[in-house]
């Protein structure tokens, strides 16, 4: 079910919907007279996507607020001690739980009753015709967590890998700027424009720079630590015998700051990826930001396909600054983020270097 999710058709199909509810959200930030909180507005963004891309609801921005702050308190108290009194993250993670079902559950019931309009196959869909296709009609509670999953999947990683890209764009203006003359010998960018039709999944795949770009992002700053494997054959490692059955972590963090294929493993330098030195073609293990094996992340076609949307919107139609004196550090749980969530000023620009006025969404309701 997930390869047809993930695959490269399917893809193809979310883009233009990744492009509007990315353009969307740079418009509503441009629009702000005051800085706004990144990693905040990242969190919105990608719940955005889910919501409208992966799962195609259709369900007004007023009411998909109210469900970003539920899922917001869902997700913070999803990791709590499971002692269930009053007041506790517990309770409050349950209760969450509760409200975001009702809303998911409603969503679905219209998504299945409206099939008029719809130019292409969601995630949901496509989950639903496989349940069909093996003769199983899934229930509502399967369909509900599968949702479930699946927003959970593409949205508080992609939210730290956003922040950490715009961070660095930030960081390295020069990275910017090379970013947009790639866009321009492309002819994906033409002044100050993005050249309508030339963002297709191909396209976008063929630029090279932007790609070294996102994958230097993701070393440096991998959004989670690391996962955890079961051990199906003992094994001996630097002397020490690892049984059959234990359950042992991997890090992703240590092997990018270890791994000898890497050089000043603390300077973003896109170019190690590039054709000249590819730091990350010497061996199977020294770079997973999506795991490794044959559990490595499902989504992470969809998540770097996100990424390179984003940041060719940045470089097209965006000036941005920091809001504050220095760039804030970083902490690392529940995922990498900047402490203060990272404070820019946003400036929408037009192809004359003025500023752009906000519009509303009423034409990605129409369209996603």
């Amino acid at each position: 079910v997930f390869s047809k999710i993930f695959s490269h058709e399917a893809l193809e199909s979310y883009l233009p919907k990744i492009q509007l509810v990315i353009k969307d959200s740079l418009r509503a930030w441009s629009s702000n007279p005051e800085s706004i909180n990144v990693y905040h507005e990242a969190q919105k963004l990608t719940f955005r996507m889910a919501i409208r891309v992966l799962l195609g609801f259709r369900i007004p921005d007023e009411e998909l607020g109210r469900l970003f702050e539920v899922y917001q308190q869902f997700v913070e108290n999803v990791f709590s001690l499971p002692v269930d009194l009053p007041f506790s993250g517990y309770r409050r993670g349950i209760r969450a739980r509760e409200t975001l079902q009702k809303g998911l559950e409603k969503a679905i019931q219209e998504k299945l009753q409206n099939t008029q309009g719809k130019d292409y196959a969601d995630a949901l869909d496509i989950l639903i015709e496989s349940g069909k296709e093996h003769g199983k009609e899934l229930t509502m509670q399967e369909l509900k967590d599968g949702t479930l999953e699946l927003i959970f999947a593409a949205y508080a990683t992609t939210a730290s890998a956003s922040t950490s890209l715009i961070m660095q764009l930030l960081k390295h203006p020069r990275v910017l700027e090379k970013l947009r003359e790639e866009l321009r010998s492309k002819g994906i960018l033409h002044n100050g424009c993005i050249c309508e039709g030339s963002l297709r999944l191909d396209n976008i795949n063929g630029l090279f720079y932007l790609d070294c770009v996102i994958k230097e992002v993701l070393r440096l700053f991998t959004p989670i630590s690391g996962g955890y494997r079961t051990v199906l054959q003992t094994f001996e490692l630097d002397g020490f015998q690892i049984p059959k059955g234990w359950s042992v972590m991997y890090s992703i963090r240590d092997t990018h700051d270890t791994a000898p294929v890497f050089k000043d493993v603390d300077v973003f330098d896109p170019e190690r990826f590039g054709q000249g030195r590819s730091e990350d073609k010497d061996g199977r293990f020294h770079y997973l930001p999506f795991g490794g094996g044959v559990r490595t992340c499902l989504g992470k076609h969809l998540a770097k396909l996100f990424l390179k949307a984003l940041a060719i919107e940045l470089a097209s139609t965006s000036r941005f600054e920091l809001a504050t004196r220095t760039f804030p550090k970083i902490t690392l749980v529940p995922v990498v983020h900047p402490v203060d969530g990272l404070k820019v000023k946003f400036f929408g620009l037009d192809s004359n270097q003025n500023e752009i006025l906000t519009e509303t969404d009423a034409m990605l309701g129409a369209t996603v």
